[in-house]
């Protein structure tokens, strides 16, 4: 078997050595005749790989390419000298972080062109300088890649002042670009987030932004045929199925893809986890979707015009934008009504609908052992079928939620909240749920599925326990939409207190 290149971004690296590759030259070829490019996709989705590739392609590296589409579809004879940026490395809380990575970038660059500033003390000159000697001493356009841009952003995000400082400093750096066009063959820029042209760019308005691109959708990311050709030894000893139920479904607008890093971790570790979700914890959407008392199953099914796809900035930054960048949703489908384009949002797979939910209710209630043994426990009830008991998991966990939660506010009178705190619990715990289920008759609170069993349950928030909590649901016969399952069927019927913050009346019974 060849090695598995996890964490490696080094096309050099990965085509030295007997390391798996998916190739992605076809792209590269795409870009030949140079311009000026934008790609956003979420971390460790690789990106740097990708702009590697490109710089060892315009470096005219053939021997790297030898049995990639690349090397019998390039002009090796012309080589062009490689302007390399990297912001992925180290971070960037403060200003002062920031200029010392720009200045060891600089220094990096005016080492490898061999090529010295007289404007070393000005980050936006020497840039501009250090593009102008290379297309003097070369003879030729010069390519500048530039990887992570919006990092140094992204890093200091939760301190809006010092944010809007990196802005600054990296507007300023990136503002030669604008003037040099004569001198320039290729502009590639890599980014999570689309930060506004105007904030960032100003003046570069020739930047064609290919992140919804249908022709560069799977630039980034392993295909279902990539997948099965090039780690088809690795492939066999899992059940294809549930590898691509757990880390496929990422889309921009064409064929789904699965992050290259829980493929690579999954064949080596050989073990299902949520390995892309665990290098980054979501602190700063999750205390987004707090502060809007945002309705945790929308997430299942968000409607979105192509507005809210587009830029953002610092200080106006859509829930919903961030969520589909960062890739914790992704495009499910896509509708044009009118002059209009409409797209469907909603999580890519289970790992992070499951990783997702969880985050939020360890932000919830700040007890990560708890909610495991909850987790655990939900698990197992729902296997029997031991609706008792579930009532028992449920009401101790809504006991746990700390009262600064219903503080300023009045979730506690909201049957939402209750449906949130559910929603993310059973998916949190792996079960799939489907919130507002529609039927003939009516919408469906939630349904879950167990295995063999189907669980439909509806929430209420009521001054004092009703006589029958299940009388809507038999009035309404929503069960009969799965009677054709062959898979036992349970009603449950949830009554809240709005006083008490906690279930007054749980009814259930199985449909027979």
């Amino acid at each position: 078997m060849k090695i598995l290149p996890i964490g490696i971004q080094s096309f050099l690296k990965i085509r030295s050595d007997d390391y798996y590759y998916v190739d992605k030259t076809y792209f590269v070829k795409s870009l030949e005749k140079g311009g000026y490019y934008f790609l956003s996709r979420p971390r460790r989705f690789g990106k740097s790989l990708f702009l590697d590739t490109l710089r060892q392609a315009f470096l005219g590296k053939k021997e790297l390419f030898k049995g990639l589409y690349l090397y019998d579809n390039w002009d090796w004879e012309k080589k062009y000298p490689v302007v390399y940026i990297s912001f992925g490395m180290g971070t960037h809380q403060t200003p002062e972080k920031l200029k010392q990575n720009i200045a060891f970038q600089l220094k990096l660059n005016k080492q490898n062109l061999d090529i010295d500033c007289e404007n070393n003390n000005n980050f936006s000159a020497c840039f501009a300088e250090l593009i102008l000697k290379a297309y003097d001493k070369y003879s030729s356009p010069i390519v500048v890649l530039v990887d992570e841009y919006d990092k140094p952003i992204l890093d200091a995000i939760e301190n809006l002042e010092m944010a809007k400082e990196n802005r600054e400093i990296l507007k300023d750096f990136y503002s030669p670009l604008k003037d040099l066009d004569p001198y320039l063959k290729l502009v590639f820029l890599t980014g999570v987030s689309r930060f506004s042209k105007v904030s960032i760019f100003s003046g570069l308005n020739q930047i064609y932004d290919i992140t919804l691109d249908p022709q560069f959708a799977t630039i980034c990311g392993y295909t279902q045929s990539e997948l099965e050709n090039i780690f088809h030894d690795r492939l066999k000893d899992f059940d294809k199925e549930e590898v691509k139920t757990w880390y496929n479904g990422y889309s921009w607008l064409g064929e789904t893809v699965y992050n290259p890093f829980d493929v690579l971790l999954l064949f080596a570790n050989k073990m299902f986890r949520p390995y892309w979700f665990e290098t980054g914890t979501p602190s700063f959407l999750i205390k987004m979707i707090e502060k809007e008392r945002f309705y945790m199953p929308k997430l299942e099914q968000i409607e979105v015009g192509s507005e809210i796809l587009e830029s953002i900035d610092i200080g106006n930054m859509p829930l919903e934008s961030l969520l589909f960048q960062t890739g914790y949703l992704t495009i499910k489908n896509m509708e044009r009504i009118g002059p209009k384009y409409f797209y469907g949002l909603s999580y890519p797979n289970l790992e992070v609908r499951m990783s997702f939910n969880d985050s939020f209710l360890d932000y919830v209630i700040k007890r990560p052992s708890f909610k495991e043994r909850i987790n655990i426990n939900l698990l197992h009830t729902l296997r029997k079928g031991d609706l008792d008991s579930l009532k028992e998991i449920l009401q101790s966990f809504f006991s746990s939620i700390p009262y600064h939660w219903y503080t300023k506010n009045d979730l506690e009178k909201y049957e939402g909240f209750y449906a949130s705190i559910i929603y993310a619990l059973f998916n949190g715990a792996g079960i799939i749920a489907i919130p507002e289920d529609t039927t003939n008759k009516g919408r469906i609170d939630l349904t879950a599925f167990m295995e063999n069993k189907i669980y439909i349950i509806e929430f209420k928030v009521v001054d004092k326990p009703s006589e029958d909590p299940l009388k809507q649901i038999k009035e309404k016969k929503y069960y009969e939409k799965y009677l054709s399952e062959e898979k036992e069927i349970y009603i449950v019927g949830i009554e809240f207190s709005e006083e008490q913050r906690n279930i007054i009346n749980f009814g259930w019974e199985r449909i027979k």
